[in-house]
C-alpha cells in the first residue's frame, strides 16, 4: 500500500509532538515541515532526517507530492491556514481550537463541503486513551445504566507566576480565551465523545487570576521555565481559570473548572461520570488505570491490559499489561484513527474530531465566556 505523504506546519512545542507521532505509525510518511522561521524548521528537518523543507505555507501545498498536512500554527493563523489546506485538496488535521471565533469554524465547515474528496480532523487527541475509550465502550453498552453527573478538572501551573506568559493571554494571536480554548477544550470535547451527551446550558464564571504578567521582550517557548532578563508589565486579557456547571441534551448535569495556575500540576486532566448503576473515573497522569464505583459491591481499579479492553479498544493498545502508555501514545492513536480513517477509504463515521464536532467546542467556549460576562446560564 501507498504510504500517506505527509508535511507539518509549524514547528513549535506542538509541532514536534507531532513529527514523533506520525514518524510512528506504519500508514503514512513524515515528509515535509515548514515554518516561517526557516532556520527552525530546517534545524528540525536535519535532525529527523525529514526530505523536503519549506519558509511558507504556499511553498509546501504547491508540492504535489504531499497527500497530508498538519496544522500546528498559532490559533490566530488556524482559519486562513486551514482554509488554504481544504482548498488544496489535501487532507487537514488541525491543532485545537479550530478557530478563534465560531463564524469562522463554521465558515470553514462550510468550505468543506465543497471538497469532500480529503479527510479534516482537529487533534482532540485524550479521545484515543485506551482507558478513554474503554469507559466510552461500557457506557454505550448499557451496563451501567444512564448518565446522571459529570465532573471534573484540567489543571496545569506552567502560568502560576506573573513572569510566565505565552501568547495564548494575547486575544490577538489566541482568539477570546486561554484557558477554556487551550484545555478546557480538550475536557468538553472527551468527555462529550465518552457519554454520547452534547452539552447544550452552560454557566460560567472566567477570571484571570494574575491580572497582570511580565511579559518577555524576547520570545520563549510553552512550558519553559526561563525567567526573562527584559520583560515589559502587560494587562492580561485572557483567563488563567474557569470553572463550569452545565446540562446536556440527555437530560445529565455537570461541572468541571480549568486553571492554568494550579501548582504542581503538569497535565492533570481528570472526569468522573455517575451512572444509574456505577461510576467511572479516569485520570490522564495516572492515564493506565480506569476506576469503577459500585454501590453495595465493592469498588475495581483496571490496569489497561491489552487482552481484555473491549474490541473496540485493541486498535489502540499495544503494550503488554503493567507497561504503561502515556500522552504521547494517545497523541499517536488519534493521528492513527486519521490515517487508518483515510486509508480506509473515509467510510463510515469518523473516530476523530470531525469539523463540525470542533467547530461546536468553539461555540460552547463562546457561550461560556458569554455567561460569565453576564452572570447567566446560556442556552446553545
Amino acid at each position: 500500500m501507498k504510504k500517506i505523504k505527509v508535511g507539518i506546519i509549524g514547528m513549535g512545542y506542538i509541532g514536534e509532538s507531532h513529527i514523533e507521532a506520525v514518524r510512528r505509525i506504519g500508514l503514512c510518511e513524515l515528509y515535509a515541515v515548514a515554518d516561517t522561521n526557516y532556520a527552525l524548521a530546517k534545524k528540525k528537518a536535519e535532525y529527523y532526517g525529514i526530505e523536503k523543507c519549506y519558509a511558507t505555507v504556499e511553498e509546501l501545498l504547491a508540492d504535489p507530492d504531499i497527500d497530508a498536512v498538519h496544522n500546528c500554527t498559532p490559533n490566530f493563523l488556524h482559519y486562513d491556514i486551514n482554509a488554504k489546506i481544504i482548498e488544496s485538496g489535501k487532507h487537514l488535521l488541525s491543532e485545537k481550537p479550530l478557530c478563534t471565533s465560531y463564524a469562522e469554524a463554521n465558515a470553514l465547515c462550510e468550505l468543506k463541503k465543497r471538497h469532500p474528496e480529503s479527510a479534516a480532523a482537529v487533534n482532540f487527541n485524550y479521545r484515543m486513551n485506551p482507558m478513554v475509550l474503554e469507559m466510552k465502550a461500557r457506557i454505550a453498552a448499557g451496563g451501567l445504566g444512564g448518565v446522571f453527573v459529570v465532573s471534573g478538572t484540567y489543571q496545569q501551573d506552567w502560568l502560576l507566576y506573573d513572569t510566565d506568559y505565552s501568547w495564548r493571554l494575547d486575544p490577538k494571536m489566541a482568539g477570546p480565551s486561554c484557558a477554556l480554548a487551550d484545555i478546557g477544550s480538550h475536557w468538553m470535547d472527551t468527555v462529550q465523545f465518552v457519554t454520547g451527551h452534547t452539552i447544550t446550558e452552560v454557566m460560567g464564571d472566567i477570571r484571570a487570576v494574575i491580572p497582570v504578567r511580565k511579559k518577555p521582550k524576547k520570545q520563549t517557548e510553552t512550558f519553559s521555565n526561563a525567567v526573562p532578563n527584559e520583560y515589559e508589565p502587560v494587562q492580561v486579557q485572557n483567563e488563567d481559570y474557569a470553572a463550569v456547571l452545565f446540562r446536556t441534551d440527555k437530560g445529565a448535569s455537570g461541572v468541571f473548572h480549568v486553571s492554568e495556575v494550579a501548582a504542581g500540576h503538569g497535565c492533570y486532566l481528570n472526569f468522573e461520570i455517575n451512572c444509574q448503576k456505577g461510576s467511572l473515573r479516569w485520570n490522564q497522569e495516572e492515564n493506565d488505570r480506569l476506576w469503577i464505583g459500585r454501590r453495595g459491591g465493592d469498588n475495581s481499579l483496571i490496569i489497561r491490559d491489552p487482552n481484555s479492553v473491549s474490541p473496540a479498544v485493541k486498535p489502540y493498545t499495544a503494550l503488554a499489561m503493567g507497561h504503561p502508555e502515556g500522552w504521547n501514545d494517545a497523541f499517536k492513536g488519534n493521528l492513527y484513527s486519521f490515517y487508518k480513517y483515510i486509508a480506509d477509504g473515509m467510510q463510515g463515521p469518523a473516530p476523530f474530531s470531525t469539523l463540525e464536532q470542533a467547530t461546536y467546542i468553539v461555540r460552547l467556549t463562546e457561550a461560556i465566556l458569554r455567561s460569565s460576562k453576564e452572570r447567566q446560564w446560556i442556552k446553545i
